[in-house]
């Protein structure tokens, strides 16, 4: 059980019966009375987000959340197939609940799949991937119109602005979180 005094941002608690995560919070000490702790929630299931104010006397139940590294399988009618690599047991994923994680999840990729009740919630990728570039455009010398970089397809359909000089066929590497290029890959 957390107390009001444990809030902070990033925390996951459970409030009738399902998961949340405070993702602002502020503490508020008026002039009479009791302090406040005011705080932003998303709903990790449905993704829906209300502010909520809560006394210093307030207690809450931790939210039950297992991560499990599991096994990107196919893409089959809008649901992604993970396997835990462990027990073979397979779960299906929305879309939604993939998120942005689909532009580089590749066949046999390892991901974090997070489970609330032994129901899927969402899926972490490591913080880079590594992707072979399939459509460039060529760089033609002297062109300083387009700037220093340009936009290029990678495997899984994902459009990247990388520097001029990369090519197709060449494998670059692309920050998960933020979606940008980091640097060109050799191997």
């Amino acid at each position: 059980m957390y107390t009001a005094s444990d809030l902070r941002k990033g925390l996951r608690i459970k409030i009738d019966g399902d998961p949340y995560v405070i993702t602002e919070f502020n503490f508020v000490k008026p002039g009479k009375g009791q302090a406040l702790y005011r705080c932003k929630l998303k709903n990790m299931i449905n993704g829906n987000q209300f502010e909520r104010t809560f006394r210093s006397v307030d207690m809450f139940e931790q939210a039950d959340l297992q991560v499990k590294t599991m096994q990107y399988l196919y893409m089959e009618e809008g649901k992604y197939c993970f396997m835990d690599t462990t027990t073979f047991d397979q779960v299906f994923i929305t879309e939604d609940q993939v998120g942005e994680a689909k532009n580089f999840l590749l066949e046999n990729v390892e991901a974090e799949v997070l489970f609330f009740e032994d129901r899927p919630l969402g899926v972490t990728l490591p913080n880079s991937v590594d992707l072979v570039v399939t459509k460039a455009d060529p760089w033609i010398k002297g062109d300083t119109v387009s700037g220093n970089t340009k936009p290029v397809t990678v495997e899984t359909g994902y459009v990247v602005l990388v520097p001029s000089f990369i090519e197709a066929g060449e494998k670059i590497r692309i920050d998960t979180r933020s979606g940008e290029y980091l640097t060109r890959v050799k191997d």
